[in-house]
This record gives C-alpha cells, sequence and structure tokens, in this order.
C-alpha cells in the first residue's frame, strides 16, 4: 500500500508511460462501478416501464436500433428523454450537494437547505404568475432565480473569504426568507397557475422532451469536469485552510469556483425538472458511506444522484398502482426520513 494511503484500503499506483501517476482507492473503484451498474439498470427498467412494457432485452435491441417501429417511437420519443433528464439532473445534484457539503465541512449543507432550491422557485413563479409563462420561460426563470440566491448568499456570507458555518447560517435565513415569498406568490395567482406552480415545486420528471436534455447536458457537459478537477483541492481544504495554503491550495480561488459551479448545476437541473427535494442532501452522504474514501466524493455523488433518481423515478410510477406520484413526492418522503436519522446521529456525535 503506498504511503500516505489510509490504514487498511487497499489502494493501486497506476503510471503512464508519460511519467504520470495516479493513486486508485480500490474500494471507491469498485462503488463507482456498483453504482454505474445500479444507474444502467434503473434505466433500462424504467425505459422499460408503462402501459406499453417491454422487456430489458427489447429495451436494449431498440436503443441500438433493432426495434420495431413502434419500439422505436416509445422508446426515442417518449421514454429516453425523461430518463435522460433524471439521470443528468441527479448527476448534477449529487456533484453540487457534494460541493455545498465539502466547502461548509456539514453534512445539512445543501441546496435544499441553503435556499437555492426556493430561490429557483421563486424565479419560476415570477414568471409563471406574474407572466403565465410557458415552460421554456418558466425554466429560465428558475436559472435566474437560483443563480441570483447563489449570488446573494456569496455577498452575505463573505467576511476575508466564505466560510462554512457562516454560509450555512446564510443559507437556511435565506431559504425561510424565499420560502416565504413562494407563498406569497402562490396566494397571488390564480387557481389554475396555482395547479401549475404546486406541481412544479413537487418535482416531476414527467413529459420532459428533448428540449430539456439538450440545456441540461450542455451544461453538464461544461461544468461537471470542471467540478472533478476540483476534486483534490477539496479533499486538502478539509485539512483546514492553513495546511492547504501550505501545499500549494488558493483556497478562496477554488472556494468560489466550486460554489459557482454547484450554483449553475442546482439551478440548471430545477430549470429541467423542478426543485426535486433530498436528493443533493442524501447522494453525498450514501455515496460517502458506500465508498468510505475521504474527500468529496464528486463522481461517487453524481453516480448515486442519478441512480437514486432514476431509481426513484421507476418506483414513484411501479409501486403505487394506478395512482402514479411525481419523483419528488418520493424523494421527500425517503428524503426527510433519513435527514431526521442524520440529525440524531450528529447529535450523538455531539455535533449539533
Amino acid at each position: 500500500m503506498p504511503s500516505g494511503a489510509p490504514a487498511g484500503r487497499r489502494t493501486r499506483v497506476v503510471r503512464t508511460a508519460g511519467g504520470l501517476s495516479l493513486r486508485l482507492d480500490l474500494r471507491a473503484v469498485l462503488s463507482g462501478a456498483l453504482l454505474l451498474a445500479v444507474a444502467v439498470a434503473a434505466t433500462v427498467a424504467l425505459i422499460g416501464s408503462g402501459d406499453y412494457p417491454m422487456t430489458p432485452s427489447e429495451v436494449l435491441t431498440t436503443l441500438t436500433g433493432g426495434g420495431t417501429t413502434g419500439q422505436e417511437f416509445i422508446v426515442h420519443e417518449l421514454r429516453l428523454p425523461r430518463v435522460l433528464v433524471g439521470l443528468l439532473v441527479g448527476a448534477a445534484f449529487g456533484i453540487a450537494g457534494a460541493a455545498f457539503q465539502a466547502v461548509s465541512r456539514n453534512p445539512l449543507g445543501s441546496p435544499d437547505m441553503l435556499g437555492l432550491s426556493q430561490g429557483a422557485s421563486v424565479g419560476a413563479l415570477v414568471v409563471l404568475v406574474w407572466f403565465h409563462g410557458e415552460p421554456r420561460t418558466v425554466a429560465a426563470g428558475a436559472v435566474v432565480g437560483g443563480v441570483i440566491t447563489g449570488l446573494a448568499l456569496f455577498l452575505l456570507a463573505w467576511k476575508r473569504g466564505v466560510h462554512g458555518y457562516r454560509f450555512v447560517l446564510v443559507g437556511i435565513g435565506t431559504a425561510a426568507m424565499l420560502y416565504a415569498v413562494v407563498l406569497y406568490l402562490l396566494t397571488k395567482s390564480t387557481l389554475y397557475d396555482a395547479a401549475r406552480a404546486t406541481l412544479w415545486m413537487t418535482g416531476s420528471l414527467s413529459g420532459r422532451d428533448w428540449s430539456q436534455v439538450g440545456p441540461l447536458a450542455a451544461v453538464c457537459a461544461v461544468l461537471v469536469p470542471v467540478a472533478l478537477l476540483c476534486a483534490r483541492p477539496l479533499r486538502m481544504l478539509e485539512m483546514g485552510d492553513d495546511a492547504a495554503a501550505a501545499l500549494g491550495v488558493r483556497t478562496e480561488r477554488v472556494r468560489i469556483t466550486v460554489l459557482l459551479v454547484a450554483v449553475v448545476l442546482v439551478a440548471a437541473g430545477t430549470a429541467a425538472a423542478g426543485p426535486i427535494s433530498f436528493v443533493a442532501l442524501t447522494a453525498p452522504q450514501l455515496a460517502r458511506r458506500l465508498t468510505r474514501a475521504p474527500g468529496p466524493n464528486l463522481l461517487p455523488a453524481a453516480l448515486m444522484g442519478a441512480a437514486l433518481l432514476v431509481g426513484a423515478d421507476w418506483a414513484a410510477q411501479r409501486l403505487f398502482g394506478a395512482d402514479q406520484l411525481p419523483v419528488g413526492v418520493l424523494t421527500g418522503v425517503l428524503g426527510g426520513g433519513y435527514l431526521l436519522w442524520l440529525l440524531v446521529a450528529e447529535r450523538k456525535a455531539g455535533r449539533v
């Protein structure tokens, strides 16, 4: 085992012909492969579910261009866009949640708790209630609201840098105020707009098409690699600012970059599927417990978020008979239970 590796962990060093070396944690690699397999299995199961059921072999055949005309229409036009949105939103929320928790050094530091989801909801409701906007303009309003909320959090929490404890407190206060704004906007809306707003705020993948896939995929293609490049500096920041700075990490630049990336990922994911609750909170924690690796675990958190959201969407469609639930209802119930367990565990550990 290489020097510096945690005791009891199996690692392997991979060296390239160019002289570069990479240390791989075998448990983390196997955990990532398992999460990827779960996400793929949930994807195939979800595509095969519905009023026109398909077997896994039929789904795979159709995805590779060998299905009938009817199967190709059902898969490529009706079901595949929904699944892709679920995978991308889950991955975006997972990475964003891991980034917020790493910067704030708090397992409760997630977009759900810090006001970003509420800010995106306010932006969407302003467009929907005041301008009776269509889905695309509502999504644009959500992006603008989420980004403005993120910038406001930076400004309110900034004092010679962004520090975790202050950032969390400012975020909790901001979330409470923005939720009050959401309630006010609902009271000023018509019955039709209030119903649309309620469905959107619940979070759902129903009716998603290729118009949501393209912009979200572009955002993830640009920002996810940026976030992954910051994984090593984030891990060093866990040792403290002084130690990280001594190792050459520009602490504030890393924090600001990571938080900006996380804010845009949350805003884009919320615009595509609504503020689906608790995925950003639970995915990083479950990924860390699975890999048992130090650091933010950004890639495992992304895979966990994708698997959780697609799996929850499948369960919301199949486990309640004819009453199909919006996926946000199921993630809210499961995530709320997880939050209670986390609070009890943190209290026993003396951290809250």
